[in-house]
């Protein structure tokens, strides 16, 4: 009995059926397709010049037709470099950190730079040796947005890393860029508002840190220049809600004041940020206090809470999203030129009027 050597489907008439699709492409496939050898379609991956316009194209029109992507690790490994950047942030519920990200990432993004975050609240280990963690995932630079949890390595760090700090003042480290609003000058804008309106009994609810340290500062200057520091109160806070809501009591409560001076309650307070101003609205609410009729209030950041409509919160703006790019393009460059000397740019912040802010009631 003989046997047809005809493919299926010639006697009808029909072309013969084609192979399979690679289900899984690989460069070799790519290669066979393009016919030119695996080392060619490597160097279109990497973007090599050396290449000819001719055979790129080919290279290029196989790897549509295969739908071959390669392989991130594979080509990390050959590169030396993952693509990668490690984002330290002290804490996600704050909304300034996800404005700084916006900013950071959409410059990363454009630079084909994917960001890997450890929120040091949530993971108070990776936050405290989050040098350590990010070398071990291998990346190729560094950011740090705010406070830093541990300062200690990082020098150490820096000379084997690219590595910027965005929103913060300190660390002053060699080859450690520094990108941060200029929250003394802020500040002063805050408090000069309020004087401007007509208070002179105005009161500061601090945040900690270099950053809150700068702001008091800030404040002082501008009520010692109007001779107002008599009548001027700084109560401590911590930056959150819960924060500025009992430093608001016990500043606009007579019989929990401390401190305060005998001329009476604060007309005006102004905020460390935003999240801070929110706590001290929901107090002054508590006491029957009218804002603005009966208390102004500026907080600080430009947050979303502060553009919220039933808020409408005076707020110094800091660019967030202007410092997050800057940080991205300091990172940048510091991965071009790693031994340039470390720099520090201040951001110009800008006072934003909406409407928790109006002359202090005649007395």
């Amino acid at each position: 009995m003989e046997r047809s050597n005809e493919q299926p489907g010639a006697r009808s008439g029909q072309p013969p059926a084609e192979p399979p699709a690679d289900r899984h492409p690989t460069i070799r496939s790519v290669a066979a397709r393009a016919g030119v050898s695996k080392s060619l379609v490597s160097l279109v991956l990497q973007g090599s010049p050396r290449v000819g316009d001719a055979r790129r194209q080919a290279v290029l029109a196989a790897i549509e037709e295969l739908g071959y992507r390669p392989n991130a690790a594979a080509r990390s490994l050959v590169a030396r470099r993952t693509h990668t950047v490690g984002v330290l942030l002290h804490d996600m519920r704050n909304p300034w950190f996800v404005e700084v990200l916006d900013g950071l990432n959409s410059l990363l993004q454009a630079h084909g730079l994917r960001m890997l975050m450890i929120d040091a609240r949530l993971d108070r280990r990776a936050g405290q040796d989050f040098a350590r963690t990010f070398q071990e995932l291998r990346v190729d630079g560094i950011v740090v947005v705010g406070t830093l949890p541990d300062t200690e390595g990082l020098a150490e760090v820096a000379a084997r890393l690219p590595i910027v700090v965005a929103g913060n003042h300190e660390p002053r480290l060699p080859r450690v860029d520094l990108v941060a609003n200029d929250d003394e000058r802020g500040a002063r804008l805050a408090t000069e508002h309020l004087i401007g309106l007509g208070h002179r009994r105005i009161a500061h609810i601090a945040g900690q840190g270099i950053v809150g340290e700068l702001r008091r500062r800030g404040f002082e200057a501008a009520v010692r220049a109007h001779g107002l520091t008599p009548t001027a109160v700084v109560e401590s806070g911590d930056g959150t809600e819960e924060g500025g809501y009992r430093a608001a009591v016990r500043l606009l409560t007579p019989a929990r004041g401390t401190g305060r001076p005998a001329t009476g309650r604060p007309t005006a307070l102004f905020a460390f940020n935003d999240i801070s101003g929110v706590g001290a609205l929901s107090a002054a609410q508590e006491l029957g206090l009218a804002v603005p009729a009966d208390l102004s209030l500026v907080g600080y950041d430009n947050t979303y809470l502060a553009r919220i409509r039933h808020l409408w919160l005076n707020s110094v703006n800091n660019a967030s999203h202007e410092v997050g790019r800057r940080a991205a393009r300091c990172l940048l460059d510091r991965m071009e030129r790693p031994d340039a000397p470390a720099g520090q740019q201040l951001v110009t912040p800008e006072l934003e009027i909406r409407g928790s802010t109006a002359a202090p009631r005649p007395t």
